[in-house]
């Protein structure tokens, strides 16, 4: 050995003879002869293949000359001296004897406020030269800390971002050589750090995240805060790969941070945000690192949780399916931070960022189901969090919470929830979006079971079934959401829902009613077919004969105080609509709810609206009001009480209308055949001034109402009325046959037609001579009419009126007929007279 040392003396003494000259050489002023006596240098050395003792001796002498090259004003020269110095580095068994030479002129060149270096690519060889020495150096280098920090502050800020990434890459290393000195001044490189976190490139952030996870973990543990929220906005970079470096470190640190306790409730939300990572190589990686830190955690703790530990491994009740339950570590680390979480996610979900709301969304669910019935205790702000996300406009976080509301049912006790959402149901948080607790309470009964839920079931039905909570709101999302919470409990309690279908049936009745949208009604009506269904009931019908009593009572209750506005005016619509022929087994309920709403001191909305809705039912009477015979029994009642009085002229086209309304009601009522004849005959004395004088109506519709209701009068009852009576009658028809609407005239030419046929032998023609020639004269005057189809008309009539009186007529045609502008139609009526005078004498009967 002492041979080969001192043949190795030999040969580096030979060497350096052979290096003096280019040596001298490199204090050349021409820049082409450094060069060479570098690249001569190079070749002599490195580039030889020497022992490493040799090269050891060698590179002793030659650092002091190379290291002076650095400076060398031409670029090839320095890049040529950093080349051979890193190889020198490299090969030489103890390359930390350059350290006290190598560190000052690095420091100088990268570490000072300006950086010396010019050449991008020359730093970033130059880099790759520390981050080499930091490799084969390691602990040699805690002497030089002060150096190598500053030079680190320069360089991750360098504008070149190869630079940054490789003076990341030695951060990491620096920190992991000397751990025990490192954390003095780590705290140094927190701000370069943070100041190209961001960068535009990928790489480089991945790099950043790195260095930063090693300052952190290998530090004083003092910036932890400092670097959280720049590590939180990484969690939506657009890189997957960044995503992967942030769930890795912050993953580390809860492994492996020497002060990880005191950052827990900080550090825990940003990896079990990557659990739902669109990724799944980042979820998978997530889901492993917190199973690492949870089984670690127990490990550790295992002394605390000794006692329960059979009770904490036993999965709850009811436990949701396919959803993996997490380990004991990982539920007891979320349990013992949550009062610090949910602040957290409360400020979160209201961030003015989408993707944040959405990820906090997500991570409130992860927590939940990691704290299981523990998130009792903190129910409260849960509920506000959850009521602030369902009004979201982002579907994602609203769907996200709705998940976590429903892990509420699952886990928290019916009894506990509901005394605080029933109670903020009826009294919602906010005036502009009530809706959100019933959404809320909607989601939390779904995850709520059977067992569980049916003891209070009947509390829940009558909560929404309060006016103040199933009436008070009209707008489409508020209504839906009351539908979500009876279907929700029709789904989860099925036969169950019995005991409280009178109130499940008057939400929906209620949602029906309320709804401007047809799909929302649809879907109520379903919910009803439902209801009908899980009580083993075979129509709607059935349902609604079941409670109608109380329906019936329900509205009556509060009948003295509705107006147009009322929802109770839809709710019996609604009743009365879908209860089909039901509705007539309790007409002595119906009616005097209808009495009262229908006196003409209430509201005239209300009245139009439930005359026109009684004008549907009483057209098919005998598949509605009247499917019993009963309403019979009441329509005199009815009639008098009811229609009459509306009947009453009163000044104002809202009267006016009131009136309109009342008789398509009248006339609904005569021709559906839900009063008789005889019943008619007994009311005729009161009925004929009204409806005679509502011909005189302004509106036209009313007008034509009255006049068809006049002719149904004398088709039901024409025959039986006193021949004064029928002569009150024909005078008014006359008047409409001038009408501006030659839709009344019609309607009213059809009366006089049935008045003529309503004329019996009792009827003496010479004594009521007079009342005949004035209808003839003005008949006569609308034969000469210019519409064609009046005059045919007019000439059925009067031919129907020839078997009346058949030579007063004649004479009254004669009379006019040279004055007519077309006397054809007076022919054909003489034509006509002549016959039937002809027959009656021959004896043929009329």
């Amino acid at each position: 050995m002492a041979a080969m040392a001192a043949g190795d003396e030999h040969a580096a003494s030979e060497i350096l003879r052979g290096l003096a000259r280019h040596l001298n050489c490199l204090n050349e002023d021409n820049k082409a002869t450094r060069k060479r006596a570098l690249e001569q240098i190079r070749r002599e050395t490195v580039d030889k293949g020497l022992s490493s003792s040799v090269l050891q001796e060698v590179f002793s002498v030659v650092l002091k000359p190379l290291l002076r090259c650095l400076s060398d004003p031409m670029e090839r020269c320095r890049e040529t001296a950093v080349l051979v110095i890193t190889e020198f580095i490299r090969c030489a068994p103890k390359p930390e004897e350059s350290l006290p030479y190598l560190m000052p002129c690095l420091a100088q060149r990268l570490g000072e406020k300006e950086i010396l270096e010019p050449t991008e690519e020359l730093r970033l060889l130059t880099m790759e030269m520390l981050t080499l020495i930091v490799d084969v150096c390691g602990k040699h280098l805690a002497p030089y800390l002060n150096e190598m920090i500053n030079i680190l502050q320069r360089t991750i800020v360098d504008p070149f971002p190869d630079v940054k990434r490789e003076s990341c890459k030695c951060t990491v290393n620096f920190a992991k050589s000397v751990p025990e000195h490192f954390h003095m001044q780590s705290d140094s490189l927190v701000k370069p750090l943070m100041q190209t976190i961001a960068h535009q490139h990928s790489r480089v952030r991945m790099s950043v995240i790195d260095a930063t996870g090693a300052v952190i973990q290998y530090g004083s543990g003092k910036n932890v805060d400092d670097v959280l929220s720049h590590l939180a906005q990484r969690l939506f970079d657009d890189s997957a790969q960044v995503r992967k470096a942030v769930a890795a470190v912050v993953g580390s640190w809860l492994l492996h941070m020497r002060d990880r306790y005191s950052y827990f409730h900080k550090l825990i939300p940003l990896l079990l945000s990557s659990i739902d990572d669109e990724i799944p190589e980042i979820r998978l990686l997530a889901a492993d690192l917190w199973r690492q830190v949870g089984a670690q955690w127990e490990k550790e703790n295992e002394d605390d949780i000794k006692d329960k530990l059979d009770f904490l491994l036993t999965p709850p009740p009811f436990y949701p399916p396919g959803v993996e339950r997490p380990g004991l570590g990982c539920r007891e680390l979320v349990v013992r931070n949550l009062g610090r979480l949910v602040p957290a996610i409360t400020h979160d979900i209201t961030d003015w960022l989408v993707p944040t709301r959405i990820r906090t969304s997500q991570l409130l669910y992860v927590l939940l189901l990691h704290a299981e019935d523990h998130s009792t205790q903190h129910l409260q702000p849960l509920l506000a969090t959850l009521y602030q996300a369902c009004t979201d406009s982002e579907k994602d976080v609203v769907s996200n919470c709705l998940a976590a509301a429903k892990l509420l049912g699952t886990f928290v006790p019916p009894a506990v929830f509901l005394k605080l959402l029933l109670d903020h149901v009826t009294a919602p948080y906010s005036s502009s979006h009530p809706w959100a607790p019933l959404m809320v309470l909607a989601a939390v009964l779904g995850g709520c079971s059977k067992p569980l839920l049916k003891p209070h079931l009947e509390q829940i039905a009558n909560t929404l079934a309060q006016p103040d909570v199933c009436q008070e709101y009209q707008q489409v999302m508020y209504l839906e959401q009351l539908l979500a919470c009876v279907d929700v409990l029709l789904r989860q309690c099925v036969s169950d829902c019995g005991p409280v279908s009178l109130q499940l049936l008057q939400v929906l009745v209620t949602v029906q009613s309320l709804s401007t949208e047809p799909s929302l009604s649809e879907k109520a009506v379903e919910s009803v077919q439902c209801l009908c269904k899980i009580q083993g009931l075979d129509s709607v019908m059935e349902l609604y004969r079941q409670h109608m009593t109380q329906l019936l009572d329900w509205l009556s209750a509060s009948v003295n105080t509705w107006s147009s506005y009322s929802p109770q005016r839809l709710q019996l619509h609604i009743i009365v609509m879908q209860s089909g022929p039901v509705i007539g087994e309790f007409i002595s309920h119906l009616m005097p709810l209808l009495r009262c709403c229908l006196q003409p001191d209430k509201d005239p909305e209300m009245r139009m609206s439930i005359f026109t809705m009684l004008a549907k039912l009483l057209m098919d009477a005998s598949n509605t009001l009247d499917s019993q015979g009963r309403f019979h029994d009441e329509s005199e009642g009815f009639l008098c009480d009811t229609v009459l009085p509306n009947l009453v002229w009163h000044a104002g086209r809202t009267a006016a209308a009131v009136r309109t309304s009342a008789l398509s009601c009248l006339l609904a009522l005569l021709h559906g055949g839900a009063i008789t004849p005889g019943q008619l005959l007994c009311l005729e004395e009161k009925l004929r001034p009204q409806v005679l004088s509502s011909l005189e109506e302004d509106s036209q519709t009313g007008r034509l109402l009255a006049c068809r209701s006049l002719s149904t009068i004398l088709r039901l009852i024409g025959t039986s009325l006193h021949p004064d009576e029928l002569n009150k009658i024909y005078p008014e028809l006359l008047k409409r046959l001038d009408d501006s609407s030659e839709q009344v005239r019609g309607v009213a030419l059809q009366a006089l037609g049935l008045w003529l046929s309503s004329l019996t032998k009792d009827y003496n023609p010479e004594l009521c001579a007079p009342h005949l020639q004035l209808l003839f004269q003005q008949l006569l005057l609308h034969l000469d009419d210019p519409d064609t189809l009046v005059q045919d008309q007019v000439l059925e009539i009067l031919k129907k009126g020839s078997s009346v009186h058949p030579e007063l007529l004649k004479r009254e045609v004669e009379a006019v007929r040279d004055k007519q502008r077309s006397p054809l139609y007076c022919d054909r009526l003489l034509q006509h007279i002549s016959s039937l005078l002809t027959d009656t004498a021959a004896g043929f009967p009329e």
